[in-house]
């Protein structure tokens, strides 16, 4: 099993990279956090790794930090959550807030995350609640990222271009991002996850219908 990639940024395109090691490039798909802190292509990173080998594929997915790495595993063992939506939710809430999440019970900051509804949610609660502790442990000895710092206008190019590698329309990745208040975001992390929430809930709202 890989472990640990070390290498240079070969090239970025979300929510995948490419690490160059020695020659060889190796394609792991990141949570949003994990992407917003990755140095530009040509420098070098250390990415902590979980593999998925199946039949017709082997998969990579790389974390920033061995906090994210250990609750994307714990993610994989509640029922009906795989890879994906184990990415999804890192992307669409921070470690420190989805452990805060689970053990306040809090259902409705957990279904903001896209892709997690009310089952979901409340199963991440069930299946997760007696690993807080130990959860808490591992984030509270993790060293910490943070995340890459640049220019407004940047970081909206930055978001709207993860947004567009999640699946959006450029349109829509641009209105997401204007939507989100670029202006009061800490990074392109914080302005992502913004950005995601908002759309989440014009979804839930467009669902529920006129009262």
């Amino acid at each position: 099993m890989i472990a640990t990639l070390r290498g240079v940024v070969a090239q970025k395109d979300p929510p995948h990279v490419v690490v160059d090691v020695s020659g060889v490039g190796y394609e792991l798909e990141v949570p949003v956090s994990t992407w917003a802190a990755l140095p530009e292509v040509g420098q070098p990173v250390t990415l902590r790794t979980h593999q998925v080998i199946r039949e017709d594929q082997h998969l990579l997915y790389g974390f920033a930090t061995e906090a994210e790495k250990r609750v994307f595993r714990d993610l994989l063992r509640v029922n009906g959550v795989g890879p994906k939506i184990a990415l999804a939710i890192l992307s669409g809430i921070s470690v420190d807030g989805l452990l805060r999440a689970v053990q306040t019970e809090d259902v409705t900051a957990l279904t903001r995350v896209p892709g997690v509804g009310r089952k979901t949610a409340e199963r991440l609660i069930l299946d997760l609640k007696d690993r807080v502790a130990t959860l808490a442990g591992n984030v509270g000895g993790a060293t910490a990222v943070t995340p890459l710092m640049v220019g407004a206008s940047s970081m909206e190019r930055e978001v709207v271009e993860a947004l567009m590698g999640l699946g959006y329309r450029p349109v829509e990745a641009r209105r997401m991002v204007e939507q989100a208040r670029p202006e009061t975001a800490d990074s392109t992390a914080d302005l992502l996850r913004a950005a995601l929430r908002n759309a989440s809930g014009v979804a839930r709202g467009a669902a529920a219908g006129p009262a």
